[in-house]
C-alpha cells in the first residue's frame, strides 16, 4: 500500500474529462495541484474553482507535443510547489481514420501528443522525483492499448506505445521509491470522440454525429468514476488499473484468445 502522504500532483489535460475529474479529486484530498492544458480559458476556470475552494493551484499552458515546453512545465511546478508527488500523464488525443487514407501529419499529431506527451512529462519529471527521493508517475493509456481496432491504427500505435514505455519504465525504477501505474481505460463520457480527427468509423462510416453517438451509448464510465478508480489504483500501487467493466471484458478475451479476439469485437461493433 502506498501511504499518500503526497500533497503536489501535476496533471496534464486537466481542463477535461478524466484529467478535470482528478483535479477535482484530488483537491477534495487536500493536495496542492499543478494542472497543464492546451485550452488556457478552460484551465483558468478550473483553477479558480479549485483556489475558492481552498486549494494551492499553479496554472500551465501547455502543448504537451512541445518537449521544450514541458520541460519548463516540469520547472515551473516545482519551482512553485516545492516538490512534484504524483505525475498523471493524461492528455490525449483521438483519431479515426484507415491505415491506407490516414496522412501522415494526422500521425504524427496524436504521436506527438499521446506518446511523446507521456515520454517528454515522464523524462521531465523523472529527475524532480529522483532528488526528492519519492514519486508516483501516472500514465494513461487506453484499451486500445491492448486491442486493436479498425480505423485506430494510429490511436491503437500511441496507446500501445505508452503501455509498453510504461511497463518497461517500471521495472527500470522497481527498486527505487519512485512507483509506475499504466492506466487502461474503456469508454468514459468525455469529449474526446467530439474533438478526434475523424474521417473513417469502424465500419467504414463517414457520418462523424453517427459515430459520437455510437461512442456515447458505449461510454459507460462517467470521468469522475474514472479517477476514483484510478486513485484507489495509485493507493494501492497498481501496476495496471483496468476502468469500466468494458474494458477488463476486452481485457480478457484479447488474453484468452489473442489471435481471434477480432472477431468477437466485430460482432459487438455490428451490433452496437
Amino acid at each position: 500500500m502506498t501511504a499518500l502522504n503526497a500533497q503536489t500532483a501535476a496533471i496534464t489535460g486537466a481542463a477535461s474529462g478524466i484529467g478535470l475529474a482528478l483535479a477535482e479529486l484530488l483537491a477534495q484530498k487536500g493536495f496542492s495541484l499543478a494542472l497543464a492544458d492546451i485550452n488556457a480559458d478552460a484551465l483558468d476556470q478550473l483553477a479558480d474553482k479549485l483556489r475558492s475552494g481552498g486549494c494551492s493551484v499553479s496554472v500551465h499552458p501547455l502543448d504537451v507535443a512541445d518537449r521544450q515546453a514541458v520541460e519548463q512545465f516540469a520547472g515551473d511546478a516545482a519551482a512553485f510547489h516545492g516538490r512534484i508527488d504524483m505525475l498523471f500523464n493524461n492528455a490525449g488525443v483521438a483519431l479515426s481514420e484507415t491505415v491506407e487514407q490516414v496522412s501522415y501529419d494526422d500521425f504524427e499529431w496524436i504521436m506527438g501528443i499521446n506518446f511523446w506527451g507521456v515520454v517528454y512529462g515522464t523524462k521531465a519529471f523523472l529527475p524532480i522525483m529522483r532528488r526528492q527521493n519519492g514519486g508516483h508517475i501516472v500514465n494513461i493509456s487506453s484499451i486500445f492499448g491492448i486491442i486493436g481496432v479498425p480505423t485506430q491504427s494510429a490511436y491503437n500505435a500511441s496507446k500501445f506505445a505508452v503501455k509498453g514505455f510504461t511497463e518497461a519504465l517500471r521495472q527500470e525504477l522497481a527498486s527505487s521509491p519512485i512507483k509506475v501505474s499504466c492506466v487502461h481505460p474503456g469508454g468514459i463520457k468525455t469529449n474526446i470522440a467530439r474533438n478526434a480527427r475523424f474521417y473513417t468509423d469502424m465500419n467504414g462510416g463517414k457520418d462523424m454525429q453517427q459515430a459520437i453517438s455510437g461512442f456515447d451509448k458505449l461510454a459507460r464510465t462517467d470521468a469522475a468514476t474514472a479517477a476514483k478508480v484510478i486513485m484507489e489504483g495509485v493507493e494501492g500501487n497498481r501496476k495496471r488499473i483496468m476502468i469500466g467493466s468494458d474494458a477488463k471484458f476486452l481485457d480478457l478475451i484479447q488474453r484468452l484468445m489473442p489471435a481471434s479476439y477480432e472477431r468477437i469485437l466485430a460482432r459487438l461493433t455490428k451490433s452496437s
